[in-house]
């Protein structure tokens, strides 16, 4: 048995498609186990690029299984849209198989998401108004709607009418939108239905099987550890759990089956969205990063906040997800720049702070404590082993260990997948 939970270790957009997809050769099964088409994974395999926002990244290996675990929230339509793309683009999509108990994304939820975030004004969240949020709210007030219901024609009809009810009020009564119809939503949803319907299989029965059988297992969680739920800069956060413990809830296994956890960092970082970001970069070394890293939201274009690497973020997601190895990716963004600062700890009124703090008010107050290493100008794009790598490059990869106390296993210098070092065996 061999099972690897990969996680985001900052804000999101860390790179975590390329590092399943390079992870995914090795694997036999790949599970996304939470999230929805609020996030999306770049992926660059034989020289294409491939955007994906719900299908695992381990897609592109057409002999690997991959599963939509029941943590996901699944736009049916966009759902569609990513298998109709990746076959028209040669891909085969037969060994994708969707939990029964995944909950689907409805139009009313993205009206709804669109209709909140429009009344909170100065306060708004950032939300990408997919639904996703609302949909995780009707699934905690137990009215959520699943797979299991939306390919049983006359139970998802049942559903549907019930939930427009008191959609429908809060919609006009609060917020002065206008309300559906359920012939407005039947066709299509009826359509998707008969469309996925042959995707749809208990997850949970086929990844323990896997694990009986000795099988490799890699479960993809989508965002990072600071958008979670629970341990991310609330109320600035998504509407789930991307940690490492979030694999077992969503994807419907034990928490024994797990054996180690990656987690994903870029070489700097990075956020989309409102909230403190304590090392952002505000000036034109903040936009070269931009440019060079190509940081915008795969899903919804924006342009990402750019910033020096963090340790104290880094030390957090060892601590929460309980990591057991780094992939440092986008470290050729860094090259170039004479001298690269690694934020060591916050400085906090007359306090220094080394760990991450609970409260939004005490992180907005604190300001980075940084270090300065020098930099390097090579070229490492075609580089392949990690002792090629500019002496100036291994000690920075090398302090990141230092400072997160997690051993770097994978180091990516490029979007290719070739373009990708591998110092450690992860499974």
């Amino acid at each position: 048995m061999s099972t690897v939970v990969l996680v985001g270790s900052q804000w999101g957009d860390e790179g975590k498609g390329k590092v399943t997809d390079f992870l995914a050769e090795q694997a036999d099964l790949v599970v996304r186990y939470q999230g929805g088409n609020n996030a999306g994974h770049t992926v660059v395999a034989d020289g294409r690029e491939f955007k994906l926002h719900l299908i695992p990244s381990g897609i592109l290996h057409p002999e690997k299984q991959c599963l939509i675990g029941n943590g996901v929230v699944i736009d049916p339509a966009v759902l569609i849209g990513e298998l109709e793309d990746l076959a028209a683009r040669g891909i085969n999509t037969d060994n994708l198989r969707i939990s029964p108990r995944a909950h689907v994304i409805l139009p009313y939820h993205q009206r709804l998401d669109r209709c909140e975030e429009e009344t909170r004004g100065e306060r708004k969240i950032g939300t990408t108004c997919r639904g996703i949020g609302p949909a995780y709210t009707d699934k905690t007030s137990r009215v959520g709607i699943r797979m299991a219901e939306l390919v049983d024609e006359e139970e998802f009809s049942v559903c549907l009418a019930r939930n427009l009810e008191e959609k429908n009020r809060l919609l006009s009564r609060v917020y002065g939108s206008e309300e559906y119809r359920p012939d407005e939503i039947l066709p299509a949803y009826r359509e998707y239905a008969r469309r996925l319907k042959p995707y749809v299989a208990d997850v949970s029965i086929i990844v323990n099987a896997a694990v009986e059988q000795g099988k490799r297992v890699l479960f993809e969680g989508a965002q990072g550890t600071l958008l979670d739920l629970d341990h991310g800069t609330y109320p600035y956060v998504t509407s789930s759990h991307p940690v490492a413990a979030a694999a077992c809830l969503g994807a419907g296994i034990g928490p024994t089956r797990i054996n180690r956890v990656a987690g994903v960092a870029k070489a700097y970082v990075t956020r989309v969205g409102e909230g403190p970001f304590p090392t952002e970069l505000k000036d034109s070394l903040g936009d070269h990063i931009r440019r060079q890293g190509g940081e915008f939201g795969t899903t919804t274009g924006r342009p990402r906040r750019c910033g020096w690497f963090d340790a104290v973020v880094a030390r957090y997601a060892a601590r929460i997800n309980g990591l057991d190895y780094l992939a440092v990716t986008k470290l050729d963004v860094l090259t170039g720049l004479e001298t690269l600062r690694i934020c060591t700890a916050y400085r906090h009124d007359s306090d220094i702070i080394r760990e991450f703090p609970p409260t939004l008010k005490e992180l907005a107050g604190c300001e980075p404590v940084y270090e300065e290493l020098p930099g390097w100008a090579e070229d490492i794009g075609g580089v392949r082993r990690y002792a090629d790598l500019p002496a100036n490059a291994r000690r920075y990869l090398e302090r990141l260990t230092e400072l997160s106390g997690v051993p770097v296993a994978i180091v990516s210098v490029g979007p290719g997948r070739e373009q990708t070092i591998m110092l450690r065996e992860v499974f």
